[in-house]
């Protein structure tokens, strides 16, 4: 879909944690923050009201604490916690590129940052501010996926961005299935269908059901998501 991007006056792009580690293990590579901050100014510089949800798993990962002997939901609850650390450090970013940027958490900790409200949320939207949702839905079992695709039903954006480590959806794992195909345009219910995992069922469903265009991309490639919301480049739509 070549004008993916055209229209997209609202969007909610959602990163993985993993892609703030830059070529680092584990924790935030500062300088991979403030690029992905820099392409995010340039596209607010485009007209763009820009939402921002950032996974946790470059700090904790809810799954493998659970799989470790830890009880779910608190690991669930820490993975949160690692969300706001990483929105966090992107909100610093954002600032030192002249943008203002809100962090709104789903767990109230009113010393770090406000609390989610929907309403307040799209005033800074409105307003052209970047805001940057945390703490997931605010409840484990739930992941940032999902989270993503219920702040972008809830701010009623135009799309739903998912930067990742591949340049869109693809038949099998592009990492361990070098014979894998990539998708340019793909349904939502193809996507569960072939059960690919590009975002988890509950995420693609609620996008489905709300008529949220998806777009897959590769956020370690630079320019990338000015790239997309052109409607150029590399990148694989999922609409219904």
């Amino acid at each position: 879909m070549a004008q993916a991007g055209q229209g997209f006056k609202r969007v909610l792009l959602k990163i993985s944690g993993e892609a703030l580690m830059g070529s680092k293990p584990f924790g935030i590579d500062m300088a991979m923050v403030e690029r992905v901050a820099g392409e995010i100014a340039a596209a607010h510089g485009r007209g763009h009201q820009i939402g921002l949800v950032i996974g946790g798993g470059n700090i904790f990962r809810g799954v493998a604490g659970a799989a470790g002997g830890m009880e779910r939901a608190s690991a669930d609850y820490m993975g949160m916690l690692a969300t706001v650390m990483n929105a966090l450090a992107m909100q610093n970013a954002l600032e030192k590129k002249g943008l203002d940027a809100r962090v709104m958490s789903a767990i109230p900790m009113p010393t770090v940052c406000e609390s989610f409200a929907r309403a307040r949320a799209e005033r800074h939207l409105e307003k052209g501010k970047v805001v940057l949702f945390a703490a997931g839905t605010g409840s484990p079992y739930f992941t940032t996926d999902t989270g993503a695709a219920l702040r972008a039903a809830e701010m009623h954006c135009d799309a739903l961005l998912k930067g990742t480590s591949v340049d869109g959806v693809y038949s099998a794992d592009p990492k361990t299935h070098p014979q894998a195909t990539r998708f340019d345009t793909i349904t939502y219910d193809e996507v569960l269908r072939r059960n690919l995992k590009v975002m988890d069922a509950a995420a693609i469903a609620l996008a489905r059901d709300n008529g949220i265009p998806l777009a897959v991309f590769s956020i370690r490639d630079e320019g990338a998501l000015l790239d997309v919301l052109q409607g150029r480049g590399t990148f694989t739509t999922v609409t219904a």
